[in-house]
């Protein structure tokens, strides 16, 4: 079974939802007046359009054939996570997000949910990625700023979801924020072309130095787009540490546990990811619908050197393994 790991939904159902009834969530905007909705959070401005190909199951179950990917995992998209409200507010939108994710899943076999959390209250996220996983969700995604724009994921506020992370053994996707803060990106779409990239390196590379990733050991943390900088700039982390003798925890460690995506769309770089981080640590992904995203993300397989094994790893049988996706029959467990 070839799975897809790296892709994004906005529900439709949601959409509708939020139309008939704006009072739903005080602090969520719902805006229609342009070609596409946006949506507004906590006062904020309405942010970018939802594209219809973050709703329509009818293309993506079109294009997955046509990529010849048997399976997806959806997660959520980060622009709507609604970071930005308080924490019972955020709580509740995340689990809305949730039963209409699983809705979408449900009606499109080959889909599999990742689970919102509200990251900007870590024992509320503990909470909702509790009810997440009991309710059968693979995982859950989120996002690199916790408050939305800004926050660390190395934040003692976030502990108690880590602690319950690594517990139920979960398996967390991370996806950086679309607004990553430099006034340099304001230009040639760099933001998409390296902001992300970036955003990324930064928040995991606190992970690394500030031990979480072998603290809560149990927690599988995939990086998308291939982990921005951080498998070319490993010797790096590492000689920050040699620098600064028991003041930081040991990168290499903490980086031995990270798993990437594909996207990096040059089989000279995933060769070079697979040498760095093992193959087994490598799974295919898209980052569908979106344009800076892989249209083929079967051919940078095909176009990389790889042994039987690795091609089969980075396919799906790592990713089979730790969203617990049953290949047998091709549909959620």
């Amino acid at each position: 079974m070839i799975i897809d790991t790296h892709a994004h939904v906005v529900p439709q159902s949601l959409i509708e939802a939020l139309r008939a009834e704006t009072r739903l969530f005080p602090s969520v905007r719902l805006h229609s007046d342009g070609a596409a909705p946006r949506m507004a959070f906590a006062g904020g401005s309405p942010g970018r359009p939802i594209q219809p190909r973050l709703c329509d199951l009818g293309q993506r179950r079109d294009w997955l054939a046509q990529a010849r990917v048997d399976h997806q995992l959806v997660g959520g998209w980060t622009d709507v996570y609604g970071y930005d409200l308080a924490g019972a507010e955020g709580a509740d939108w995340a689990r809305f997000y949730n039963e209409h994710m699983r809705r979408d899943a449900a009606s499109l076999p080959s889909l599999t949910a990742l689970a919102t959390v509200p990251l900007q209250d870590g024992a509320l996220a503990a909470r909702v990625l509790e009810e997440a996983l009991d309710a059968g969700f693979a995982g859950a995604m989120i996002a690199t700023q916790p408050n939305g724009v800004g926050g660390n994921l190395d934040d003692p506020s976030l502990d108690p979801f880590w602690e319950l992370a690594s517990a139920r053994q979960a398996t967390i996707f991370l996806h950086p924020h679309y607004v990553c803060g430099d006034e340099r990106l304001a230009g040639y779409d760099l933001v998409n072309a390296v902001g992300r990239l970036t955003d990324t390196t930064i928040a995991v590379a606190r992970l690394l130095y500030s031990g979480h990733l072998t603290r809560f050991s149990g927690v599988n943390l995939v990086l998308a787009h291939a982990g921005g900088a951080l498998p070319y700039g490993l010797g790096r982390l590492k000689r920050n540490c040699v620098i600064h003798p028991g003041e930081y925890a040991d990168a290499a460690a903490g980086f031995a546990r990270l798993y990437f995506d594909t996207v990096l769309f040059e089989p000279r770089a995933l060769r070079f990811l697979c040498d760095v981080a093992g193959a087994d640590k490598v799974m295919l992904g898209s980052d569908y619908p979106f344009g800076i995203g892989d249209p083929d993300p079967v051919r940078i397989v095909d176009d990389t050197p790889l042994t039987a094994a690795e091609r089969e790893a980075i396919l799906g049988g790592t990713a089979a393994r730790i969203f617990h996706i049953d290949c047998a029959c091709g549909g959620t467990p």
